[in-house]
């Protein structure tokens, strides 16, 4: 995807989601997202962040003594205490904005909003429908950043195939299926691997120790 072709699916899914969200009840906003230890509601929250200034962020890394991570998951849930209201106004504000996250690019905010709206949407049993050619798009960056996706490390000895996109990545045993599968995965997140299929999906089912042993 080109620049603007990108922006319009990041703000096409901001639309999407922020609809969505309007539709969960108090319950639903407390239920666990896919990230561990992170509540549905702390992760919209973190999605009201892609304006972050850089002096501030700089301040919240310095303030949980330069862990990453901890800044971000301190800020999401200091967020999170604003009403549900205004944090979908602010994911929906940001629709036409080019800005993302300081020391970030275009790319990984495209990955934030179709990876997140995931995180949120299947633990609750709701759908939320990705581009197969934007998660395509934002899964060939995971790829090719190895080093800012921890979760990539131990799948950099197998290939990825999509069914639904054009996406073929990597040597090794085949792990094919839907694109969002895949992303979902690269990211962390396995609650894509039972919709995987090959030799690769296969070997990744097992425990870390019995993966042919390679692990």
């Amino acid at each position: 995807m080109d620049r603007d072709e990108l922006w319009r699916v990041i703000d096409a899914q901001r639309g999407a989601l922020t609809d969505q969200l309007e539709e969960l009840s108090d319950d639903e906003w407390r239920h666990p997202s896919l990230c561990a230890g992170w509540t549905v509601r702390d992760v919209a929250a973190h999605l009201t962040l892609q304006h972050l200034r850089v002096g501030r962020a700089l301040r919240d890394v310095a303030r949980a003594r330069g862990n990453v991570d901890r800044a971000v998951r301190d800020a999401a849930v200091a967020k999170a205490a604003l009403p549900t209201a205004t944090l979908i106004a602010e994911v929906r504000g940001h629709i036409g904005s080019r800005r993302h996250v300081p020391f970030m690019t275009d790319n990984e905010a495209l990955i934030d909003v179709l990876v997140h709206s995931q995180d949120i949407m299947i633990p609750l049993g709701r759908r939320h429908d990705l581009p197969p050619h934007a998660a395509a798009a934002a899964a060939d960056r995971i790829w090719s950043r190895p080093w800012l996706f921890r979760a990539m490390k131990p799948l950099r000895g197998y290939a990825f195939v999509a069914a639904d996109a054009d996406f073929r990545v990597g040597n090794g045993p085949v792990v094919e299926g839907p694109i969002d599968a895949i992303l979902l995965l690269m990211t962390g997140r396995p609650v894509g691997l039972p919709r995987l299929a090959g030799a690769g999906a296969d070997d990744l089912r097992q425990p870390a120790t019995d993966r042919s042993g390679r692990r």
